[in-house]
């Protein structure tokens, strides 16, 4: 479903709020978005009007569960997973018979019919090709007073190996400089970099198209997490039920789809030096310092008419990628479980953990170990190698209740015996790692035990299960829970959902957990170079800069209370970031004590 018409949906099922007074890109519209993404069941969508430029703006289309099915047009996301479980089984189950052979034949037929498909002359995508290509005609964002400038924060970018000739989608923010550059932030993980220094290899001009927009299952599309090879429009093609359409860029040999609202064409030179990126108001609800990417020139900008431009504010969660990242959890857990580990039961990654800092698996056991084995299995399957938290457990429990997990935690887990450490690659955005993109994992196996897997006492049976408790109020030799998380004194540790966001940003589990007489104490503090352990109180050497918290300023707040009655967008809502003052720790996107 394109913009367009996914705007009228949602219209019609009143999910959408049109703005039509002028909204500033820069810095307003991020913070009216980030006051509805954070409200009851992540708010309506907005299409902001008047930009001051030709073009509206889209945000958080995808900012709800109920929105998410709309946009990839279902009614459960579970129906994705169950589809892709059939279509596996179909494929790969023994056939005895000739006419149980030929049984699959037009499921094959329907396969088939899913492959993208080229389409010749112009796409609706090169209705309007811009006489000189200028990026400051598009209403791009600005989202925190900090930001190194604007920023593209929906982009598909594709890019083609060189050595076979496979496209790759991938959505890396993009950084305007002036009207025919910008940054190109694919970290050394992601396809896009792996083909980058295969044409830096090869001393050749590596060409690029970034597409804005067109079916909302485009946008999913380049963020799942699909294995190296498999096109991500032949997945998009999977969940349509019906082949993508690609027309050839007008100044490069790549293809794209006809329906997209914007294509910016353009290339990156792997020989020219790389430029400085950021700093960017992240997912992780810290800002992303600056540091060096490729720089991406543009030779050609085309749209549809009434092209529609799309955005996302990403920050302190939940926001509207929580709710892409609640989509991925589902629809991906038949795969992992077909294919990696038959024995997981479900899956749960908290908004607060920010796509991969704390993961919850249930599994099926039947023997000892088997916690670890998937903790393992997990940390070496795809984007799940960056998580650093992961807690497994069986039985009848509901992993989406947190009390009744943590009474499941608390029953089951031996301090002394259940807690495993290891290390192994990190997300480059996480600012708490002793290295960047490498450091510590914890797994937490608090599934029922069999005999061999009791191998002491437990002597922390009669504690609580846990306790988040201030720095100045921590004392170790008093220690009240079984697991206690120390927090910097500006926290507000009766604030679960803060607590546990500020846990899974603020560790290296190798280097801040230490267990102790049967109890786990965990320093969750911000860390900066005048940091002193929680554990001996002596300064902690720690080489790397410290971000700050993204957070809207105290003028732009001003500006959108002061005219949020003329916007005529409803009931007035606070702004998020008066509820984060006190976490605020410098006037600069990096903490400097």
């Amino acid at each position: 479903m394109v913009l367009f018409d996914f705007i009228k949906l949602l219209e019609s099922k009143n999910e959408l709020v049109r703005v039509k007074e002028f909204v500033n890109p820069a810095l307003e519209i991020a913070e009216i978005t980030d006051r509805f993404s954070k409200s009851e069941n992540g708010g309506k969508a907005l299409f902001f009007e008047n930009t001051g430029t030709d073009f509206p703006v889209l945000t958080n289309a995808f900012g709800s569960n109920t929105r998410m099915c709309y946009a990839l047009g279902v009614a459960d996301l579970n129906e994705i997973s169950g589809e892709i479980n059939k279509l596996f089984s179909l494929v790969t189950s023994p056939k005895t018979g000739f006419w149980n052979k030929i049984s699959i034949l037009p499921k094959l037929k329907q396969i088939s019919d899913w492959m993208p498909k080229h389409k010749s002359g112009k796409g609706k995508c090169q209705d309007v090709i811009m006489p000189t290509p200028n990026l400051n005609s598009l209403p791009v964002l600005k989202c925190y007073p900090f930001d190194g400038g604007r920023f593209i924060t929906l982009p598909m970018v594709h890019t083609i190996n060189p050595e076979t000739d496979i496209r790759n989608v991938g959505m890396y923010r993009m950084q305007i400089f002036d009207e025919k550059t910008t940054g190109m932030h694919w970290h050394k993980h992601k396809t896009g970099a792996a083909h980058f220094e295969m044409y830096k290899r090869q001393n050749k001009i590596m060409p690029v198209a970034v597409t804005l927009g067109g079916d909302t299952i485009y946008t999913y599309a380049a963020t799942a997490p699909l294995p190296d090879g498999i096109d991500e429009y032949i997945f998009a093609g999977f969940l349509r039920k019906k082949s993508v359409e690609l027309v050839k860029c007008i100044t490069q040999p790549i293809y794209v789809p006809d329906d997209v609202d914007f294509v910016i064409e353009g290339y990156v030179n792997p020989q020219e030096p790389l430029c400085t990126e950021g700093p960017f108001g992240d997912h992780t609800g810290f800002y992303s310092l600056e540091d060096l990417f490729p720089k991406f020139h543009v030779t050609c900008i085309t749209h549809k008419k009434n092209a529609i431009y799309p955005a996302t504010v990403v920050g302190i969660p939940p926001q509207e990628d929580a709710y892409i990242a609640k989509a991925t959890e589902r629809i991906f857990i038949d795969p992992v479980r077909l294919t990696v580990l038959p024995e997981i039961e479900d899956m749960n990654m908290p908004v607060e953990g920010v796509f991969h800092n704390i993961a919850i698996v249930k599994i099926k056991k039947t023997y000892a170990g088997q916690a670890i084995k998937t903790a393992s299995a997990l940390w070496g399957a795809g984007q799940m190698m960056f998580n650093k938290i992961m807690i497994v457990v069986n039985g009848n429990v509901d992993i989406g209740n947190y009390t009744e997990l943590v009474e499941k935690i608390s029953a089951n887990i031996n301090i002394d015996n259940d807690i495993y450490f290891t290390k192994g690659p990190l997300d480059i955005l996480d600012h708490a790692a002793q290295s960047s993109g490498f450091g510590g994992k914890i797994c937490i196996d608090a599934t029922e035990k069999y005999d061999e897997e009791k191998l002491s006492e437990n002597k922390s049976i009669n504690q609580k299960p846990y306790e988040f408790i201030n720095k100045s109020k921590f004392d170790k030799n008093n220690i009240n829970a079984k697991i206690t998380i120390v927090l910097d004194d500006f926290a507000d540790t009766k604030n679960i959902s803060q607590a546990v966001w500020l846990l899974g940003n603020n560790i290296d589990a190798a280097r801040d957990c230490r267990i102790t007489d049967g109890n786990l104490v965990v320093d969750a503090c911000i860390k900066h170079k005048n940091h002193k352990t929680i554990f001996d109180n002596q300064k902690f050497i720690f080489s790397r800069r410290c971000p700050n918290i993204a957070s809207s300023s105290a003028e732009t707040v001003r500006i959108i209370d002061e005219k949020w009655e003329k916007l005529n967008i409803g009931e007035f809502i606070s702004s998020p970031s008066e509820n984060i003052k006190n976490l605020i720790l410098s006037q600069s996107a990096e903490f400097t004590e």
